[in-house]
Protein backbone atom coordinates (compact mmCIF):
# COMPACT_ATOMS: atom_id res chain seq x y z
CA UNK A 1 0.00 0.00 0.00
CA UNK A 2 1.53 3.28 -0.69
CA UNK A 3 1.85 6.38 2.25
CA UNK A 4 0.28 9.09 1.21
CA UNK A 5 3.39 11.88 0.95
CA UNK A 6 3.63 14.28 4.13
CA UNK A 7 6.15 15.95 6.44
CA UNK A 8 7.49 17.12 9.57
CA UNK A 9 7.11 20.53 10.44
CA UNK A 10 8.73 21.55 13.07
CA UNK A 11 6.97 24.25 14.61
CA UNK A 12 4.22 24.67 17.62
CA UNK A 13 3.35 27.58 15.98
CA UNK A 14 -0.49 27.42 15.06
CA UNK A 15 -0.10 30.15 12.52
CA UNK A 16 2.46 27.82 10.44
CA UNK A 17 0.06 25.10 10.81
CA UNK A 18 -2.97 27.27 9.37
CA UNK A 19 -1.27 28.23 6.41
CA UNK A 20 0.00 24.67 5.51
CA UNK A 21 -3.71 23.62 6.02
CA UNK A 22 -4.50 26.41 3.69
CA UNK A 23 -2.58 25.10 0.48
CA UNK A 24 -3.33 21.34 1.74
CA UNK A 25 -0.32 20.26 2.73
CA UNK A 26 -0.02 16.93 4.72
CA UNK A 27 1.75 17.23 8.10
CA UNK A 28 2.98 16.11 11.11
CA UNK A 29 3.92 18.09 13.84
CA UNK A 30 7.54 17.30 15.56
CA UNK A 31 8.22 19.35 18.31
CA UNK A 32 11.64 18.81 19.62
CA UNK A 33 10.35 19.06 23.50
CA UNK A 34 8.82 15.37 22.65
CA UNK A 35 12.16 14.39 21.97
CA UNK A 36 13.29 11.73 24.71
CA UNK A 37 16.71 12.82 25.09
CA UNK A 38 15.22 16.01 26.33
CA UNK A 39 17.07 18.45 23.80
CA UNK A 40 16.88 21.71 25.46
CA UNK A 41 14.92 24.66 22.93
CA UNK A 42 17.14 26.51 20.32
CA UNK A 43 18.77 29.69 21.84
CA UNK A 44 17.34 32.18 20.08
CA UNK A 45 19.88 34.96 21.58
CA UNK A 46 21.16 37.17 19.05
CA UNK A 47 25.27 37.25 18.19
CA UNK A 48 26.97 40.45 19.09
CA UNK A 49 26.28 42.87 16.19
CA UNK A 50 24.42 39.82 14.11
CA UNK A 51 22.25 40.99 11.16
CA UNK A 52 18.62 40.42 11.37
CA UNK A 53 18.62 38.48 7.85
CA UNK A 54 21.94 36.39 9.40
CA UNK A 55 19.74 35.67 12.93
CA UNK A 56 16.72 34.35 11.36
CA UNK A 57 18.55 32.09 8.58
CA UNK A 58 20.74 31.22 11.63
CA UNK A 59 18.06 30.22 13.71
CA UNK A 60 16.08 28.83 11.57
CA UNK A 61 18.47 26.10 10.07
CA UNK A 62 19.60 25.25 13.77
CA UNK A 63 15.90 24.05 14.57
CA UNK A 64 15.88 21.96 10.86
CA UNK A 65 18.73 20.14 11.92
CA UNK A 66 17.90 19.59 15.87
CA UNK A 67 14.59 18.22 13.93
CA UNK A 68 16.39 16.15 11.58
CA UNK A 69 18.38 14.99 14.62
CA UNK A 70 15.75 14.06 16.50
CA UNK A 71 13.37 12.32 13.59
CA UNK A 72 16.62 10.06 13.76
CA UNK A 73 17.21 9.14 17.46
CA UNK A 74 13.54 8.45 17.88
CA UNK A 75 13.17 6.26 14.38
CA UNK A 76 10.72 7.99 12.73
CA UNK A 77 9.76 7.09 8.96
CA UNK A 78 12.17 10.10 6.93
CA UNK A 79 9.88 12.55 5.04
CA UNK A 80 11.49 15.98 5.08
CA UNK A 81 11.18 18.13 7.77
CA UNK A 82 10.13 21.91 7.82
CA UNK A 83 11.29 24.33 10.28
CA UNK A 84 10.65 28.23 10.02
CA UNK A 85 11.88 31.38 11.95
CA UNK A 86 10.17 34.76 11.68
CA UNK A 87 12.05 38.19 12.95
CA UNK A 88 11.19 41.77 13.23
CA UNK A 89 13.60 44.52 12.54
CA UNK A 90 13.91 48.45 13.00
CA UNK A 91 16.83 49.97 11.46
CA UNK A 92 18.46 46.44 11.57
CA UNK A 93 18.15 45.77 15.12
CA UNK A 94 16.05 42.30 15.83
CA UNK A 95 13.02 43.16 17.70
CA UNK A 96 12.04 39.58 19.61
CA UNK A 97 9.13 38.62 21.38
CA UNK A 98 7.84 41.11 24.43
CA UNK A 99 9.27 39.73 27.99
CA UNK A 100 6.20 40.90 29.14
CA UNK A 101 3.23 43.58 28.67
CA UNK A 102 5.39 46.53 29.48
CA UNK A 103 7.58 45.51 26.53
CA UNK A 104 5.02 45.11 24.25
CA UNK A 105 3.93 48.46 24.77
CA UNK A 106 7.04 49.78 24.18
CA UNK A 107 7.89 47.78 21.21
CA UNK A 108 4.47 49.12 19.52
CA UNK A 109 5.47 52.41 20.33
CA UNK A 110 8.77 52.16 18.78
CA UNK A 111 7.10 50.86 15.36
CA UNK A 112 4.39 53.43 15.51
CA UNK A 113 4.24 55.58 12.42
CA UNK A 114 7.03 53.70 10.89
CA UNK A 115 8.32 50.83 8.37
CA UNK A 116 9.84 47.68 9.81
CA UNK A 117 11.12 44.59 8.40
CA UNK A 118 9.60 40.96 8.75
CA UNK A 119 12.28 38.59 7.71
CA UNK A 120 11.09 35.23 7.62
CA UNK A 121 13.66 31.86 6.75
CA UNK A 122 12.04 28.69 5.87
CA UNK A 123 14.09 25.41 5.38
CA UNK A 124 13.16 21.45 4.63
CA UNK A 125 16.01 19.38 5.44
CA UNK A 126 16.40 15.19 4.46
CA UNK A 127 18.94 13.59 5.70
CA UNK A 128 22.14 15.43 4.42
CA UNK A 129 20.11 17.91 2.38
CA UNK A 130 19.07 21.37 3.38
CA UNK A 131 17.30 24.46 1.33
CA UNK A 132 16.41 26.95 2.70
CA UNK A 133 14.77 30.73 1.42
CA UNK A 134 14.50 33.93 3.19
CA UNK A 135 11.31 36.25 2.83
CA UNK A 136 11.93 39.85 3.48
CA UNK A 137 8.68 42.26 3.51
CA UNK A 138 8.28 45.80 4.59
CA UNK A 139 5.53 46.85 6.66
CA UNK A 140 4.55 50.14 7.19
CA UNK A 141 2.56 51.22 10.61
CA UNK A 142 0.11 54.02 10.97
CA UNK A 143 0.80 56.63 14.12
CA UNK A 144 -0.51 54.64 16.81
CA UNK A 145 -2.17 56.57 19.97
CA UNK A 146 -1.51 55.55 23.64
CA UNK A 147 -5.05 54.58 23.79
CA UNK A 148 -5.07 52.53 21.53
CA UNK A 149 -1.54 50.75 21.61
CA UNK A 150 -3.14 49.62 25.70
CA UNK A 151 -6.67 48.48 23.71
CA UNK A 152 -4.60 46.70 21.80
CA UNK A 153 -2.16 44.84 24.40
CA UNK A 154 -5.62 44.09 26.30
CA UNK A 155 -6.24 41.31 23.16
CA UNK A 156 -3.83 39.42 24.76
CA UNK A 157 -2.32 38.98 21.28
CA UNK A 158 1.00 40.61 21.50
CA UNK A 159 2.28 37.49 23.46
CA UNK A 160 5.02 35.27 22.16
CA UNK A 161 4.86 37.15 18.58
CA UNK A 162 8.26 38.74 17.22
CA UNK A 163 7.37 42.35 16.97
CA UNK A 164 4.40 42.39 19.87
CA UNK A 165 1.93 41.36 17.29
CA UNK A 166 0.15 39.26 14.72
CA UNK A 167 -0.54 40.56 11.08
CA UNK A 168 -3.85 38.14 11.22
CA UNK A 169 -5.37 39.63 13.95
CA UNK A 170 -6.76 42.86 15.61
CA UNK A 171 -3.14 44.30 14.30
CA UNK A 172 -4.04 44.05 10.71
CA UNK A 173 -5.55 47.24 11.14
CA UNK A 174 -2.36 48.53 11.91
CA UNK A 175 -0.67 48.21 8.90
CA UNK A 176 -0.92 51.18 6.43
CA UNK A 177 1.23 49.67 3.69
CA UNK A 178 2.65 46.09 3.22
CA UNK A 179 5.19 45.67 0.21
CA UNK A 180 6.13 41.55 0.07
CA UNK A 181 4.75 38.61 1.65
CA UNK A 182 1.60 38.39 3.66
CA UNK A 183 1.87 34.79 4.59
CA UNK A 184 5.66 35.51 5.44
CA UNK A 185 4.71 37.89 8.46
CA UNK A 186 2.57 35.71 9.53
CA UNK A 187 5.59 33.40 10.42
CA UNK A 188 5.13 31.09 6.80
CA UNK A 189 6.07 32.60 3.75
CA UNK A 190 4.18 30.13 0.97
CA UNK A 191 5.83 30.87 -2.17
CA UNK A 192 9.11 29.92 -0.97
CA UNK A 193 7.87 27.07 1.58
CA UNK A 194 6.03 25.75 -2.18
CA UNK A 195 9.57 26.10 -4.02
CA UNK A 196 11.25 24.06 -1.21
CA UNK A 197 8.95 21.52 -1.17
CA UNK A 198 8.76 21.13 -4.82
CA UNK A 199 12.50 20.95 -5.08
CA UNK A 200 12.40 17.81 -2.85
CA UNK A 201 9.43 16.14 -4.57
CA UNK A 202 6.51 17.02 -2.60
CA UNK A 203 3.22 17.80 -4.44
CA UNK A 204 2.30 21.33 -3.15
CA UNK A 205 0.28 22.88 -5.16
Amino acid sequence: MSIMPHIYLASQSPRRRDLLKQIGINFQILLLRTDPRRIPDVDETPLPAEAPADYVQRICQTKARAAWDSLLHRKLRQFPVLSADTSVALNQQIIGKPRDRADAAATLRLLSGRKHQVLSAVAVIQGERLEMRLSTTEVTFAALSEERIQRYLRSDEAHDKAGAYGIQGVAGAFVQRLEGSYSGVMGLPLYETTELLHSFGYPAP
